[in-house]
């Protein structure tokens, strides 16, 4: 469910609050600097994601947020659960036509749905504020629980890639995905016909 978006653009959307049935996802804020260090610096999250280093500070954490604040190519949700952050998702624009889901949870919270949970919550939220017609995910091959949360989503394989990983100081392999806003329409058309009313 989308609260406070007015606006027809997903790059001039103002904050949101986007809720599913067990998280809530908002705009991390200063505030959050300590809890997201916190998740963040596991070395099993640096290395399954590109950007994050390891070990991961508070001053790694406010640089994110000052970045997002300052960046209108990226938005990004940290991810709550009862009220406590659990993990941030987000959609990257790094050039025109490539938006990007990404995506990580802290370890205490993986195996419980919540990934895919949060990743159809951003997936939706592009989809309802953004006139792209896909959206890109990666995962690294030896990653196979972000594979399965891409799956379930509705992306599909388009082939394996060589990224860079910062915290491996070299590039690896990773499975890549598209989800075409046409896939995207026909699975939520299918959820709601099953829905009572």
């Amino acid at each position: 469910m989308l609260q406070d978006i007015t606006t027809p653009t997903l790059r001039e959307a103002r904050p949101c609050v986007l809720e599913t049935e067990r998280l809530t996802l908002r705009p991390p804020v200063f505030a959050d600097v300590t809890a997201i260090a916190r998740l963040a610096d596991d070395y099993r999250i640096a290395e399954n994601t590109r950007r994050l280093p390891h070990p991961y500070s508070a001053v790694d954490a406010a640089r994110f947020v000052r970045a997002l604040a300052e960046n209108s190519g990226e938005t990004a949700f940290l991810i709550t659960h009862l009220d406590a952050p659990i993990g941030i998702v987000g959609i990257n624009r790094p050039a025109p036509g490539r938006a990007e889901l990404g995506y990580w949870l802290g370890v205490d919270h993986w195996g419980r749905g919540f990934g895919t949970e949060a990743a159809r919550a951003a997936i939706d939220y592009f989809f309802e504020e953004s006139e792209d017609d896909g959206l890109l995910a990666h995962a690294r091959v030896s990653n196979p629980a972000s594979r399965n949360i891409l799956e379930k989503c509705g992306f599909q394989w388009t082939g394996v890639e060589l990224h860079r990983f910062e915290v491996l100081g070299s590039s690896a392999p990773v499975d890549a995905f598209r989800l075409s806003r046409g896939v995207w329409a026909s699975l939520k058309a299918w959820a709601n016909a099953g829905r009572r009313r």
